[in-house]
């Protein structure tokens, strides 16, 4: 019983890390990605992270490794 309850309660927390934003989170209002300027869902579902209180959103996968080699250069671009 208690590891159902662990289980379960640990999906909970999970889910709610995963939602990438909260009330704090300033929005990312762009339907382009950051790094490529590609059409968002162009190039399958957008990816979604928070960084600090700002939520970015990428066109696909390499997009965020190359964001995060150099997160300053690509913040500078929101208003």
């Amino acid at each position: 019983m208690k590891t159902t309850l662990v289980l379960f309660l640990t999906a909970i927390l999970a889910s709610c890390a995963s939602s990438g934003s909260s009330a704090t989170t300033k929005r990312y209002t762009a339907d382009t990605c950051i790094v490529g300027d590609n059409k968002l869902g162009s190039m399958g579902t957008p990816v979604t992270k928070v960084y600090g209180d700002q939520e970015v959103k990428f066109c696909c996968k390499p997009c965020v490794a190359k964001f995060e080699k150099n997160p300053s250069k690509y913040l500078a671009k929101l208003p």
